[in-house]
């Protein structure tokens, strides 16, 4: 593959209620550009082309057509090509995808993706419903208040039907991104006060939402942007002497994964109904990604930033990563493998648990937090160890899955 690098870029305060400061789905935009381009060192007339990925824009804020926005904020972008791109919460993943392939054919040398969510403007019930778009409308979720709990709980019961499951590691799972989270100055939930026993199957201080899952191991409905700016080769060498940079600082992305699978869980399930892995097109998207990087398996990585909606979707994804074998996910959270100081952290960052999701930017968030690790600029929440690491982003019910593995280097 072409290599393809990471100029910079930003993202927002997952904290923030954008509604309550009266603020709309640009301004959001607006900002995130504005402090991507700041960041990546570079003026808003080089770039050549924009991809945004966002869910649902249309259903929370009556919005469509956001990639109009880029001339809006910068007159030099009018002309520009744009895309928005939608994979529910792997939109931003499919993003970076596009603007990749712009970047690989040559058409084009440096490309913004950017994306981002505004969800906190409604009331729960109703943003379960726009959500709740990326199920199979009408044949799956069809009588409960929130649909998404209601899938990953009949996951977790898969999981426990072909190999057992044990709460106590859900609940681990759930502690651990908190707690990364409080290290990182953009995560939701940086400031919240947890009482002892919350992490436990206690229902008073942690009560069920739907079968399994209960509200410790859900991931956090925020408002939010990110947006990262990519370069060629070419461009990156050339913006590399004029930031008296080497090359090889630079964070690239060194490989890439995406596959997709029907998009009713229970036909995925059925698929799979033979074999120890729940989803195994989500083990081939990471393993795709580490192995076009070159690598010889998957611990040669230095860690994971992975999609955790739910506590059982980052312990998917340990066994899928192949970091365990399949159903000994618990291993590594037992062993203290996946924690900050373990030797395959996952989620330095707090995760969609402890940072927070909102859906369009969370593959673009995960890109750029890589980016910051590898080249040691991930502040509080950063690893002692981070030359190259790898993504896990999913939407739906595992319908559409991406992966990069993010490094600097050879």
């Amino acid at each position: 593959m072409s290599h393809v690098y990471i100029l910079g870029g930003a993202q927002t305060d997952f904290a923030r209620n954008w509604a309550r400061e009266g603020l709309e789905i640009y301004d959001m935009f607006a900002e995130v550009l504005q402090q991507g381009i700041a960041a990546a060192h570079i003026e808003p007339g080089e770039i050549e082309v924009g991809h945004v990925g966002n869910f649902v824009g249309d259903l929370f804020t009556g919005q469509g057509l956001i990639n109009g926005f880029f001339g809006q904020v910068y007159p030099e972008l009018a002309g520009i090509p744009t895309a928005r791109h939608e994979a529910a919460c792997a939109s931003g993943s499919i993003a970076i995808l596009s603007a990749m392939r712009d970047i690989e054919a040559g058409h084009y040398d440096v490309a913004c993706v950017l994306g981002l969510e505004l969800m906190r403007n409604v009331d729960g019930k109703t943003g379960a419903e726009h959500l709740g778009a990326a199920r199979w409308l009408g044949h799956e979720a069809n009588t409960c208040e929130f649909p998404w709990p209601h899938m990953f709980d009949r996951i977790t019961r898969e999981y426990d039907r072909r190999h057992g499951i044990s709460s106590d590691h859900l609940n681990a799972i759930a502690e651990i991104n908190f707690g990364n989270a409080k290290n990182n100055p953009n995560a939701q939930t940086r400031g919240w006060n947890f009482p002892e026993g919350c992490f436990s199957d206690n229902d008073e201080l942690n009560p069920v939402i739907d079968g399994a899952v209960r509200k410790m191991d859900c991931g956090q409905i925020t408002d939010g942007a990110a947006c990262v700016v990519l370069a060629s080769e070419k461009a990156a060498r050339a913006h590399a002497a004029r930031q008296g940079l080497k090359l090889e600082d630079i964070p690239r992305i060194k490989g890439w994964g995406h596959h997709s699978a029907p998009i009713l869980l229970e036909t995925k399930l059925q698929l799979s109904q033979d074999q120890p892995l729940l989803f195994p097109h989500a083990r081939a998207t990471l393993d795709d990604a580490w192995q076009r990087a070159g690598f010889s398996s998957l611990t040669d990585l230095d860690g994971l930033e992975t999609h955790d909606c739910f506590t059982v979707t980052e312990y998917m994804a340990i066994d899928h990563s192949g970091l365990t074998a399949p159903g000994e996910s618990w291993k590594a959270v037992e062993e203290g493998r996946i924690t900050r100081d373990g030797d395959f952290p996952i989620n330095p960052s707090g995760g969609l648990i402890g940072l927070g999701h909102p859906v369009g930017a969370t593959g673009v968030r995960m890109l750029l937090d890589c980016a910051r690790q590898v080249s040691g600029q991930a502040g509080e929440y950063q690893l002692a160890k981070a030359e190259n690491m790898i993504t896990f982003n999913v939407g739906g019910s595992t319908t559409t899955c991406a992966s990069f593995v993010v490094g600097v280097g050879a």
